[in-house]
């Protein structure tokens, strides 16, 4: 699964202050979510509506928006699950 030209090493924001040695140390690993995890996505039907109303009321072609919900590992441990149920349409400034 695991797929090198997709995966993009992530990195910190610099700072004056560090609180952990930045040299690193062991091997390179790759983390992605699906890598030991079968993910499912539940969307609630009402923050699906709203979003669509917003973006149909929307006169430009492009806008911001926030989805806003929870991650949860399942009970056998096999896989996650991320709900998905507040709308917040952010601001226009």
């Amino acid at each position: 699964r695991f797929v090198p030209k997709r995966m993009v090493p992530f990195s910190f924001p610099l700072s004056k202050c560090a609180l952990w040695d930045p040299v690193p140390m062991g091997d390179v690993i790759g983390t992605h979510i699906t890598y030991y995890r079968n993910p499912k996505i539940c969307l609630v039907e009402k923050t699906l509506r709203l979003a669509y109303r917003h973006a149909k009321q929307n006169e430009k072609k492009s806008f911001s928006c926030f989805l806003l919900g929870s991650l949860a590992v399942d009970e056998d441990g096999e896989g996650i699950t991320l709900t998905v149920d507040r709308f917040d349409p952010g601001r226009d400034v």
